[in-house]
């Protein structure tokens, strides 16, 4: 009985350290493929915003989700996982969706979707930020610069509401 007990613990704590594992890794997965969009998000800004905070928004993007991809991509390396090499599907999506506006109908539309981008990147970052791992620590260290985008899209996103 003793023996039984021993090794329904062993594999409890395989167990739960392969779900913290798969936990991280999904989160690494999620954030690599995120910064890609945000980086392709950014040029487009640059590419078809109207008003120079938009313009000045996106050159942000591009440059501080370059920068965190690096840093996400050693710590998925650190974890011995192979990282996606590009935005998923639904990031592709709205890319396209984005691409088809110019002018103040692109201003409005990328601070409002970046406004929602962001709120829902710092829960899920909080929550990964948790985990005492390479991704947890990643996480931890991205949160004030995604809090610095959230600030920037909703005064680019009051901007325009109020501006019409």
């Amino acid at each position: 009985m003793k023996f039984l007990s021993m090794t329904a613990f062993a594999l409890l704590l395989v167990s739960s350290v392969h779900a913290a594992e798969s936990t991280s890794q999904r989160f690494l997965n999620k954030a690599i493929e995120g910064n890609f969009a945000e980086v392709k998000m950014g040029e487009l800004a640059l590419q078809n915003g109207q008003s120079e905070g938009i313009k000045k928004f996106g050159q942000m993007l591009r440059d501080d989700h370059s920068a965190a991809n690096e840093k996400a991509l050693d710590a998925a390396k650190s974890a011995s996982m192979t990282p996606p090499d590009g935005p998923n599907a639904k990031q592709k999506s709205d890319y396209e969706k984005m691409a088809k506006m110019t002018g103040a109908k692109f201003d409005q539309e990328f601070a409002r979707h970046m406004v929602a981008d962001h709120q829902k990147d710092i829960a899920e970052y909080k929550k990964a930020a948790k985990q005492s791992d390479a991704a947890g620590e990643y996480a931890k260290a991205q949160i004030p610069v995604l809090q610095e985008h959230l600030d920037t899209a909703k005064s680019l996103s009051s901007k325009k509401m109020s501006g019409r």
